[in-house]
């Protein structure tokens, strides 16, 4: 049964083309199938292939002329960020964080942090993207209540990482244990920072990530000034690297850096449209790449001011290519797309269950429509989808089986109302920061 409750078996039917992330069932690092259907069953993908003869009560979705492809693993956002959107556009990242995070976070009642959570997971889902890796910023325990309220009402695959100050670890390990480990869609981490001046930060959170035996969670040389504090020689004394620690940006790391990070198995979330905003730089992602250390695509919140995984696909390449003046090297848009999908679902240890159109994993799926203004006409389509590709493109998305969007449109809620309220709220939040 999947998680909000039993949908019919449901069956793609003869889509152009499936892009299924596994080479066992297709061609290539995609694993394209062309002319292929897709069996949804309970909450998993039943089958792949062609003319499959489904049961008689299963709902029949005609794919033809549409791409099939995995869900979007989006590996690093904050999802409470929507109350910032737009703001600070000309700051820095510190400058940024000063106006506009620390501003606001403490100020956020549950109720309104509700509908921030419940706009940006809707926008992600609309999207195509199926999970959502959440660095969360220390809360209290009833914002924390509504944070989770609101992405269980949307329906999105996540992965909550609590950050607390070392003396609050508790409430984090209450909010994990308690709210986010007994979700069916929900996967519990632990959140950090690795700063000389907060040692116990680092040492006490990569206790507690042991103890529930979780990933730690951590934004690493975002910035240039950051190499100062040698958060990575941190991370190594502290015993918090490993394949279970997942870095966000890993932007000004040296050469022997990221060959200690390869040797200890940790992962890394590449942010392209965060770091071109804040002006932080380009993350090695060739250099990573030739490590083997698994990397993601991340959309990073309010930094980005949307969910739209296309735009950090087209980003992630054409930054590589910019720099290297060099448009053959890595990611191409293959690599892009498997990084947006099964890269991501490895760099959060997740391959087992997300990630590609494998039967037995859970059905996060997602329907692109290439019979469009800005997709056609047919050419190579994974350049095509990531060179070109639209949020409006996504007609269907299904989250363990369940449909999120049908045939364009949002299932099971109201984008207005959503939008109207988290207008109200910000609002309201700021013009109470702007009296202070």
């Amino acid at each position: 049964m999947s998680a909000h409750g039993a949908d019919p078996s449901t069956l793609l039917r003869g889509a152009d083309l499936v892009l299924t992330m596994d080479p066992f069932y297709g061609e290539g690092l995609l694993g394209a199938v062309e002319g292929c259907d897709v069996l949804i069953r309970a909450g998993a993908i039943a089958a792949v292939g062609r003319r499959l003869v489904p049961a008689p009560d299963t709902e029949m979705i005609d794919a033809r002329g549409k791409v099939v492809l995995p869900g979007f693993v989006d590996a690093h956002t904050h999802l409470w960020q929507s109350a910032i959107r737009g703001r600070g556009a000309a700051l820095g990242l510190y400058e940024w964080f000063s106006a506009c995070v620390w501003t606001v976070v403490p100020r956020i009642r549950p109720s309104d942090m509700y509908r921030f959570v419940r706009l940006s997971a809707a926008d992600a889902l609309q999207s195509g993207t199926t999970t959502a890796v959440d660095w969360v910023p220390a809360l209290d325990y009833e914002v924390s209540e509504a944070y989770l309220e609101a992405v269980s009402d949307s329906g999105l695959r996540f992965a909550h990482a609590a950050y607390q100050q070392p003396a609050d670890a508790d409430l984090a390990a209450k909010v994990l244990t308690g709210l986010v480990a007994p979700h069916p869609l929900g996967t519990p981490q632990v959140a950090t920072v690795a700063h000389r001046d907060a040692p116990d930060h680092l040492r006490v959170h990569a206790e507690l990530a042991r103890e529930l035996d979780v990933h730690l969670n951590l934004h690493l040389l975002e910035h240039r000034t950051d190499r100062s504090g040698d958060p990575v020689a941190l991370l190594e004394e502290a015993g918090a690297l490993g394949p279970k620690t997942l870095l966000n940006h890993v932007i000004h790391a040296t050469g022997a850096e990221l060959d200690l990070l390869a040797r200890r198995g940790a992962a890394v979330a590449h942010c392209p449209l965060s770091n071109m905003r804040l002006g932080t730089g380009v993350m090695p992602l060739r250099e990573i790449h030739r490590r083997g250390i698994r990397a993601g695509l991340g959309q990073d919140g309010g930094a980005n001011d949307s969910a739209d995984m296309f735009a950090s696909m087209k980003a992630a390449v054409g930054l590589q290519r910019a720099v290297s003046q060099d448009p053959t090297g890595h990611p191409g848009p293959e690599e892009a797309l498997y990084m947006a999908t099964m890269g991501g679902a490895r760099a959060i240890g997740q391959d087992d269950r997300i990630g590609s159109l494998t039967p037995g994993k859970r059905a996060d799926v997602a329907v692109i429509d290439p019979a469009a203004l800005n997709l056609a006409p047919c050419g190579a389509r994974p350049a095509q989808i990531v060179f070109g590709g639209r949020p409006e493109n996504v007609t269907d998305v299904f989250v363990d089986g369940v449909a999120r969007k049908r045939a364009g449109r949002p299932t099971g809620e109201d984008p207005a109302r959503l939008v109207a309220e988290a207008e109200t709220a910000a609002r309201a939040l700021w013009e109470g920061a702007a009296r202070t």
